[in-house]
């Protein structure tokens, strides 16, 4: 592959695939060696089936966006000509550009050009790391080698006979090594060895409380399975399990569900699927279904939007990469007509840690492998006592991926099996959901974290406000005075009410309630609280933390407009209470409605819909009212200096100080904070990633107040300066302009990330995520406010006043 001719490297290329397409689809395939060229290439696109050559289209995959990437994740390059960096030793801004091009997914590849390719359904790869590694200071080649583990089901024929169950029960690893080292081969114990102790510590930050009690289960007891939604990354619309055709119980039963869960679109139910503890079962039938153009279509659809099946027993989720397929595409042997296939067999294995005195077990995780079977049958068809051809327990012929899968076609049977198998886990009840939680990439978050801590510091150095106060107080003339701090000369003025000082009141009291919503939320999440096991308790934890802050809202919000000489209170606690939650309220119906009109289980029932108006009229709304009862009685807030009663002229502003200029500018340096924690965040709501990284949430939390703080501050002071006194809605804006570049992130992230095709999806995505730069904006612009207030009343109660 590394001829010097471009028609040469095609046509080894072609020549090299048609000896993969010979062989066997069920065999496995890895392919590696110093390619010396970018997968962007015609090459690396033909062998990657993204083009065609000769006639023919490959179906190879790339190793490193399918595996778990290793500790170097931010190393993108191979090739080095022999002065690449040692590892450890990268410069501080080199590793932060890295991580942020791999952040955005933007990964050069100028220096990428050694691969690892696959092919095969059976072939999941683990991992894969690009090692720079030198040895004593020298290189043995001018690329870096790529290192990558492969796993294999023990059902996989291969052409050479497999490890023996001594060697490893479960599965084979491959080792395939892309690149000219030889030396790494010596040094695979010692990286293993490395990846235990750094998983180790990724777990160790994978901290939570359990949830539920643990459950002891003796040999034989009952497993029930239940499941949950069909999920898609292309749709984002949820539906129901049994939406689909798929074997029903004798009876269905909707388990009980939180409000979180409801507003989450799950959509819990039993399942025919039951098995005894500690009992293999090989081979059950659950039913024989006939499809019909109906059913045809309705699965054809579901696989074309890629949905996966969630399910789970207990609190333990059943995962295959979050949830299995509901089948897939692909094309026979000589054929190129696309065909849908179901995937109608699963193999369950049940994980379970067993009490080394008590014949007990306790069930720590649930693994699903599903298969597509076209299953055989001698005789009539006796529904679960059927004797099948294709697998059999009695014969002792199990599942194995080189049978014929089951086309989805008209007026075709389709048999649905599964086999159930149990491993002792030395992984403990405790622990069971690290798998889920294993985070590999906080390399970036610490980045992230750096790359907001210099803004805080950048904003920091612009600071020197006590210095400038001290200073005007040892001065002795007035005219001194005007020339160091201009801002004294506005303190007649500072203070002066603002326009609709009655919409500042109210922002300012639902920030209050917002925010302490959000603080209890992440500290209780930080400490581990909300475990991961109790679904939806997050969403309902905030739901009833925003209800019953209601009392300070109402507190806040009244102080403030007493502070301004109001004295109709009654009408701002209920523009408090109804203003910022009728206003989500009605995107949210809007959008409930449209979601009802796709018959999508992701649509608020009525009944969850009156709780919430509940919720909202008969404990939020009196508590609103309570607290701004007693705001109300309390002394109103003095102001630190006279206000005069004719507001003096503001004289021409610089260009800097344009309002606009200076709103848009403090917003981006607010929002480039924490931009890249939301690349998690967005990845987590509408991939369906798991998120439990709430130590860096909180730490980017405090982060986005002290920005947003210093911000305004400091662009307050200089408008001060500047000598212009109507500060009071800048700093909101200021901060709060924010929400506008966290709105064109989250479109940027639309179109460049997800795979969303249809205008429905599209309307729900944009619009939960106005809610959310709504509800960003009345954060962040009153942190920014608040910050003001307190700066304003220090510097002007700390000077000297004639």
């Amino acid at each position: 592959m590394d001829e010097f001719s471009p028609r040469a490297r095609r046509r080894s290329a072609l020549l090299t695939w048609q000896h993969i397409a010979s062989l066997p689809p069920s065999l496995p395939v890895v392919y590696c060696g110093g390619f010396n060229t970018h997968k962007e290439s015609t090459t690396g696109r033909f062998l990657l089936g993204r083009s065609s050559e000769h006639g023919v289209v490959g179906d190879m995959r790339d190793t490193w966006p399918n595996a778990q990437v290793r500790k170097n994740a931010s190393l993108i390059h191979t090739f080095h000509d022999f002065k690449g960096d040692k590892q450890g030793s990268l410069e501080f801004f080199k590793l932060i550009l890295r991580a942020l091009c791999l952040c955005w997914d933007r990964q050069t590849q100028d220096l990428h050009v050694d691969w690892t390719l696959f092919r095969g359904r059976s072939l999941i790869p683990v991992q894969c790391e690009v090692v720079n590694d030198n040895i004593n200071g020298r290189y043995p080649s001018s690329h870096y080698p790529i290192f990558a583990e492969f796993m294999l089901p023990r059902s996989v024929r291969l052409v050479e006979p497999p490890l023996t169950a001594e060697e490893n029960p479960l599965a084979l690893a491959i080792t395939a090594m892309a690149g000219d080292s030889l030396a790494l081969r010596s040094r695979i114990f010692f990286m293993k060895f490395s990846l235990l102790s750094l998983l180790l510590a990724y777990q160790s930050r994978s901290f939570y409380l359990p949830g539920v009690a643990p459950q002891d289960f003796v040999t034989g007891v009952e497993l029930k399975l239940k499941v949950n939604k069909l999920t898609s990354t292309k749709t984002q619309l949820p539906y129901s399990y049994y939406s689909l055709p798929y074997c029903p119980p004798d009876r269905i039963v909707n388990s009980a569900e939180n409000l979180g869960e409801v507003h989450r679109g799950d959509h819990i139910e039993n399942s025919p699927y039951v098995f005894q503890m500690r009992e293999p079962q090989q081979c059950q039938i659950l039913c024989c279904i006939t499809l019909d153009a109906k059913t045809t279509k309705q699965f054809k659809e579901k696989i074309d939007d890629d949905y996966r099946v969630n399910m789970f027993d207990q609190e333990n989720t059943v995962v295959y990469q979050h949830g299995f397929q509901v089948g897939l595409k692909g094309q026979y042997a000589g054929s190129k007509d696309q065909k849908h296939f179901i995937y109608n067999h699963l193999t369950f294995t049940v994980k379970f840690h067993k009490d080394s005195q008590l014949n007990l077990a306790r069930i720590v995780g649930f693994e699903v492998k599903p298969f597509s079977i076209k299953h055989d049958y001698d005789g009539q068809w006796k529904n679960e006592n059927t004797r099948l051809t294709t697998c059999d327990p009695h014969a002792r012929r199990a599942v194995t991926s080189s049978e014929f899968p089951q086309v989805i076609e008209d007026k075709k049977d389709v048999i649905f099996t599964y086999d159930v198998t149990f491993e002792e886990s030395e992984v403990k009840w405790a622990s069971r959901w690290d798998t889920y939680l294993l985070m590999a990439d906080d390399q970036i978050h610490w980045f992230s974290i750096v790359n907001s801590l210099i803004i805080v510091f950048f904003s920091l150095g612009d600071g020197g406000y006590d210095h400038d106060i001290s200073k005007y107080n040892q001065l002795e003339t007035q005219e001194e005075a005007q020339e160091e701090t201009r801002w004294k000369l506005v303190h007649g003025d500072a203070f002066q009410p603002p326009t609709n000082s009655d919409l500042l009141c109210v922002y300012a009291g639902t920030w209050v309630q917002f925010f302490g919503m959000i603080l209890v939320t992440m500290i209780f999440a930080a400490l581990g609280f909300l475990s991961p096991s109790n679904r939806g308790g997050l969403m309902t934890t905030m739901l009833l933390l925003w209800v019953f802050m209601g009392l300070f809202s109402g507190y806040a919000s009244t102080r403030l407009y007493k502070m301004f000489k109001g004295t109709e209170w009654k009408k701002i606690t209920l523009k408090t209470a109804f203003m910022f939650p009728a206003t989500i309220f009605a995107i949210f119906f809007v959008l409930n409605a449209l979601i009802w009109g796709e018959k999508s289980s992701g649509a608020v029932p009525f009944g969850t819909m009156f709780a919430l108006v509940f919720l909202w009229f008969g404990i939020s709304v009196p508590l609103v009212f309570a607290g701004s009862y007693i705001g109300f009685k309390k002394p109103a807030i003095k102001d630190p200096v006279k206000t005069n009663k004719i507001p003096r002229q503001i004289p021409g502003q610089a260009w800097y100080m344009n309002p606009i200029f200076s709103i848009l500018i403090g917003g981006i340096l607010s929002f480039g904070a924490v931009f890249i924690e939301l690349f998690f965040i967005l990845t987590s709501i509408w991939l369906h990633q798991f998120y439990y990284i709430f130590g860096f949430l909180f730490i980017f939390f405090v982060i986005l107040i002290v920005t947003c703080a210093e911000i305004t501050i400091m662009l307050c002071y200089f408008q001060l300066c500047s000598e212009d006194y109507l500060w009071w809605w800048r700093p909101y804006l200021t901060s709060g302009s924010s929400a506008i570049y966290l709105f064109v992130y989250a479109a940027f992230y639309f179109f460049t990330k997800l795979d969303i095709t249809k205008p429905m999806s599209g309307i729900l995505y944009f619009g939960y995520m106005l809610i959310a730069s709504y509800a960003f904006f009345v954060l962040t612009g009153t942190i920014g406010f608040y910050a003001c207030f307190w700066f304003t009343r220090l510097i002007y109660s700390s000077v000297k006043i004639d």
